[in-house]
């Protein structure tokens, strides 16, 4: 099992893989070439739903413009707990 995450961060360092790091100490792996979005996490069962919003991406541009700031990348996490009463990944 050692291997398999000297592997994963090895493939992290030269950029074949990104990482997430969530919280609850939950880390999440995916390749580095999809397109650039953001994350909800559930924090009840672990859920993370990808999304993208360009309302959003626009709204940082603005803000970093405003302070004077080019952005060259970044990251969004959304934390939660799902409403639907029925988790995907609830512990057991």
């Amino acid at each position: 099992l050692a291997t398999v995450y000297r592997v994963l961060n090895q493939f992290d360092d030269a950029g074949i893989l990104n990482r997430h790091h969530f919280e609850g100490g939950k880390s999440v792996f995916e390749i580095s070439h999809k397109d650039h979005h953001d994350h909800l996490v559930c924090l009840k069962c672990g859920k993370v739903i990808e999304f993208e919003d360009d309302i959003i991406e626009e709204r940082q541009e603005m803000i970093a413009k405003k302070h004077k700031m080019k952005l060259t990348h970044h990251s969004l996490y959304l934390y939660g707990e799902c409403t639907d009463g029925n988790c995907d990944n609830l512990p057991e």
